[in-house]
């Protein structure tokens, strides 16, 4: 049954989108004897390179097997943005191919509004290439993201080249190839980058720990769970943290660190977060 629905709204979302595209837009003449909107099927049929009668089984919802390669012809065919993109390929029950990720550098008012309300959970927002693009106050205040140099205000950068942030990771050898490990898995995603590629050379040029462990392709699972953090004035300061996604398409990530409720220091903490870092809010 879930076959035979999702087959006759298949054709049905072929047929309106077909039915969008003027000819024109697709370099064909416009004619003067069209019955209906849009282009006709046989038009979609030899822009997609199949014939017209499979195209016609297709779109009438007809149990016929159709490639990715297809879908992704017919996509373009149908000029589909990436969300109706996703659906055809739904619609059909096949995996879409990976679409290579881009590097973005906005973030939505209201998650900086989020994170503001936030005010003893540090939290930032990363972008595919790792940069910090917006923090809070207790963010800044354990990671000093507002003294960097806007060009290398980026995590890994900071983990691998920047002193400050590998005294505050308490048992950095250990951790810094995990957190390695999952900026791999964003580094495959964006497949053909020029900024994230740069990124990875210049480190290989000025951190030998980077340089060691890229080349051994180590990808250990998504790195979350309890980080040890040494904070000035207070010492050792035990943290829950996870990264929770924010903008799945433009890969925008929020990580948020929370203390562990057992740890001695919870307390202290919330009075220095409260007391010292409420001035350090989220940029603009």
């Amino acid at each position: 049954m879930a076959l035979e629905r999702t087959r006759h709204e298949l054709g049905e979302f072929l047929r309106t989108r077909r039915e969008r595209i003027s000819p024109e837009e697709v370099g064909l003449p416009m004619g003067t004897r069209r019955r209906t909107p849009g282009l006709r099927r046989e038009e979609v049929a030899a822009l997609a390179g199949v014939g017209l009668t499979w195209y016609t089984w297709l779109e009438q919802g007809r149990e016929i097997g159709v490639s990715s390669t297809f879908l992704d012809n017919l996509a373009k065919a149908l000029k589909l943005d990436a969300a109706e993109r996703r659906h055809l390929f739904m619609l059909t029950h096949q995996r879409p191919p990976i679409e290579p990720g881009k590097t973005w550098c906005q973030v939505p008012p209201l998650v900086r509004r989020l994170m503001d309300d936030l005010s003893t959970r540090p939290s930032y927002v990363l972008n595919l290439r790792w940069d910090v693009l917006a923090w809070n106050g207790a963010a800044d205040r354990i990671f000093d993201f507002a003294a960097q140099p806007a060009a290398y205000r980026n995590l890994l950068w900071m983990l691998f080249a920047e002193p400050a942030l590998r005294r505050v990771i308490a048992d950095w050898s250990a951790q810094a190839p995990r957190i390695l490990s999952s900026f791999r898995r964003d580094y495959a995603r964006a497949d053909g980058d020029p900024a994230i590629g740069s990124l990875v050379e210049e480190l290989k040029k000025v951190a030998p720990e980077f340089r060691q462990w890229w080349h051994q392709h180590d990808v250990h699972a998504p790195c979350q769970g309890v980080r040890t953090l040494d904070i000035d004035g207070l010492g050792a300061v035990g943290f829950e943290h996870t990264s929770l996604i924010v903008d799945e398409s433009r890969h925008l990530r929020l990580v948020v660190y929370a203390v562990q409720e057992t740890d001695p220091q919870a307390s202290a903490f919330a009075r220095w977060v409260n007391g010292e870092a409420a001035s350090r809010q989220t940029p603009s």
